[in-house]
């Protein structure tokens, strides 16, 4: 079968998927398209929320975007309307993965290389970490959240690291996402509890091998978008499983 190509461009799907580009096409297929309002997200932020408004991944939910490379956070309600973007914490390691067992391991047997936090798509899920806090769950299984930083040791000056004016300082948490404490009290949390899919950028694999675009996904949402609209398309299973620790 041919691979389609995009009105606008005349370039192919195959081509779209090969130079990691495919919001231009799905922006000249009068797809949804994600609303960042005067932010300037990276490309990168910009093309999985508009992937997953076209193909409806987010399953009418709030869309969280953690841009690793960058260190920030970026909050869109369920039509894609940017509703606050912030700094971030992230786990000390650079890498996508996640140590199996990982969250079964106390924080004192976590070597400093096993320290990332993992790329993907997750579905949000309010809870409580073992000190009775609130958080948000991004990948139960690894014991990965996202919650308010935590500046209870003076020496790793969280609170000035996402204040500072560059993301080259925002690592050193064990894998977990800290965010700062209004933001996650006013953005993040009452979407979360409504519901909201979480993805979490890449910084070492590319956004294809991770949320698993295909030639034949992309074919479908270019053929439904011409015809009678997106088509649901979902990028990855959602993450669940058992396991605690504090990171």
């Amino acid at each position: 079968m041919k691979s389609p190509s995009c009105p606008k461009t005349g370039l192919t799907c195959a081509l779209f998927l090969a130079l990691g580009l495919l919001a231009p096409c799905l922006a000249a297929l009068a797809t949804p398209q994600a609303d960042f309002g005067a932010q300037q997200p990276s490309p990168e932020v910009r093309e999985i929320a508009d992937w997953a408004l076209a193909t409806g991944d987010h399953d009418g939910r709030s869309v969280v975007i953690v841009d690793k490379k960058q260190a920030r956070v970026f909050v869109l309600d369920a039509a894609g309307r940017l509703a606050g973007t912030a700094p971030v914490l992230l786990g000390s390691a650079r890498g996508d993965h996640t140590v199996p067992g990982i969250g079964d391991k106390p924080l004192s047997q976590i070597r400093p290389e096993e320290r990332t936090t993992p790329a993907g798509r997750f579905i949000a899920e309010p809870g409580v970490n073992a000190q009775g806090e609130d958080i948000v769950w991004v990948d139960y299984a690894s014991a990965v959240s996202m919650h308010r930083v935590r500046a209870r040791v003076p020496a790793e000056r969280r609170l000035q690291r996402l204040a500072s004016p560059t993301p080259h300082d925002n690592r050193i948490s064990y894998g977990c996402i800290n965010l700062p404490r209004g933001f996650y009290d006013d953005v993040l949390a009452p979407r979360a509890r409504a519901g909201a899919v979480i993805y979490v950028l890449p910084e070492v694999r590319g956004l294809r091998e991770v949320f698993g675009w295909t030639e034949i996904a992309v074919r479908e949402v270019f053929r439904r978008a011409q015809a009678d609209g997106p088509v649901r398309q979902r990028m990855r299973t959602p993450t669940d499983g058992a396991g605690v620790a504090a990171h």
